[in-house]
C-alpha cells in the first residue's frame, strides 16, 4: 500500500482521471470488487480512494470530487 500511495503522489492528483492512475492501482482496487454490486459503486470506491491517497490537503467529498475527472 505505501508503494501505491507513493506512485500516485508521485503525480499530480490535483485533476486526475482515473484511467490515468498506474496500473497497481487498479491491480489492488479489483482486489474489492466483490464487495460492490455495481459498476457505479466500483468506480466511487476508486474515486474515493484515488481521493484519500491524493495530495490535496482536504480529505472531503467535496474536494475529492473536484479532483477526480469524472466523479460524482
Amino acid at each position: 500500500m505505501l508503494l501505491l500511495e507513493l506512485k500516485l503522489r508521485s503525480l499530480s492528483l490535483k485533476e486526475i482521471t482515473l484511467e490515468a492512475l498506474p496500473p497497481c492501482f487498479e491491480k489492488w482496487c479489483v482486489k474489492f470488487d466483490d464487495l460492490w454490486q455495481t459498476k457505479g459503486q466500483k468506480k466511487g470506491f476508486r474515486c474515493y480512494l484515488a481521493g484519500l491517497l491524493g495530495e490535496s490537503k482536504r480529505k472531503n467529498i467535496s474536494q475529492i470530487t473536484d479532483n477526480i475527472i469524472g466523479s460524482s
